[in-house]
């Protein structure tokens, strides 16, 4: 390393680590160490929120003290008229660490409905299709404890089963790239405390106080259900019994993928035995959306009424050939043979 990059390095190492002298800061930072224990290098998700800007900071000098490599995206979904200005302000605010940030733009038809849900599948991709070429596995979402609940309340709104309502952890996996989420054990209150601190500035998506969105009408009912005397260890052991059971649920759902189910090499096909449609109604269930997303190569699994309404055409034995989810599903004999759709 040349001395004018040593220089550098060490102006933004004395920058980082003079911040952990404040007591609340460092304690913050010490149980995101914790948390997320990663060995490897990767991506930093930034919103530009003051969720995702103390991610930046912890991650920051998590990666140098671990010597690892990070890499920061902001994805421009060009929903709002000054969206590109605001993702060139927070390209600037990460300077101060200073941190370079890539801006990944969203090209082409935006939504007229479900606006929220299709811009975050959007966005997954992008960061997905990033992270691939970059070879790097892991990305880091500025998820909290608030967004945990809030998820709980609008999943049980949606009428989700188990694992939507208990699927919300630290760590999931899609097209073989973890998603990692070291901040639920953290409050909105604390992040804030650090992105005020460190970057003095956030962005404020208007959208979060727009009560025509579903989740902001949810967290103005958490805010009440807090008044009225929410008990936030008590939610924490709800939902560590709901996973538990979602656990043992999973456990019978690969048994069942398993036992009965096999891949043609020939087709690339996934062929199901009459076995694998008689289990428990949850592990069928479960079981075939796996295989649909297996073989459509979709990021998320067709809707619950539509893999429902064909379990029970299967069972009924009431057709011979259907598509969902990017795949062709055909009866031959006694087996349901699961294709791609070309």
């Amino acid at each position: 390393m040349s001395p004018k990059n040593l220089n550098a390095s060490n102006k933004t190492h004395n920058f980082l680590f003079n911040k952990l002298k404040d007591r609340e800061t460092f304690k913050i930072y010490k149980k995101f160490e914790k948390n997320l224990n990663l060995d490897e290098d990767f991506i930093v998700a930034v919103s530009g929120g003051p969720d995702s800007l103390a991610l930046c900071f912890l991650s920051q000098i998590y990666s140098i003290k671990k010597d690892i490599k990070v890499k920061y995206f902001h994805v421009d979904h060009k929903l709002r008229n000054n969206s590109t200005k605001e993702a060139k302000f927070v390209k600037l605010l990460l300077k101060k660490l200073p941190a370079k940030l890539v801006i990944l733009n969203w090209i082409g038809k935006k939504p007229k409905s479900n606006i929220q849900s299709v811009a975050r599948n959007k966005r997954y991709e992008l960061l997905i299709n990033r992270a691939k070429k970059l070879k790097i596995k892991n990305i880091l979402l500025g998820h909290h404890k608030d967004d945990l609940i809030e998820n709980f309340f609008i999943r049980i709104l949606r009428g989700s089963g188990l694992n939507g309502i208990a699927s919300f952890d630290k760590k999931t996996n899609q097209q073989n790239i973890n998603l990692i989420r070291p901040l639920l054990k953290f409050s909105k209150k604390n992040l804030k405390y650090i992105t005020i601190k460190v970057f003095k500035n956030y962005i404020e998506d208007p959208s979060n106080k727009n009560d025509k969105f579903k989740r902001v009408k949810i967290r103005n009912f958490i805010k009440n259900l807090q008044l009225e005397g929410l008990d936030n260890d008590k939610f924490d052991l709800t939902i560590k019994n709901l996973k538990f059971a979602n656990e043992s649920i999973k456990y019978f759902v690969q048994k069942n993928l398993k036992d009965n189910s096999t891949f043609s090499s020939i087709n690339k096909s996934i062929v199901l035995n009459i076995n694998f449609f008689y289990q428990p109604e949850e592990v069928v269930f479960r079981s075939l959306t796996e295989v649909l997303k297996s073989v459509g190569k979709k990021y998320y699994s067709s809707r619950g009424k539509k893999v429902g309404r064909l379990i029970e055409q299967i069972k009924n034995n009431s057709y011979k050939k259907i598509t969902l989810g990017n795949c062709i599903i055909k009866r031959v004999n006694n087996t349901i043979i699961v294709s791609k759709e070309h």
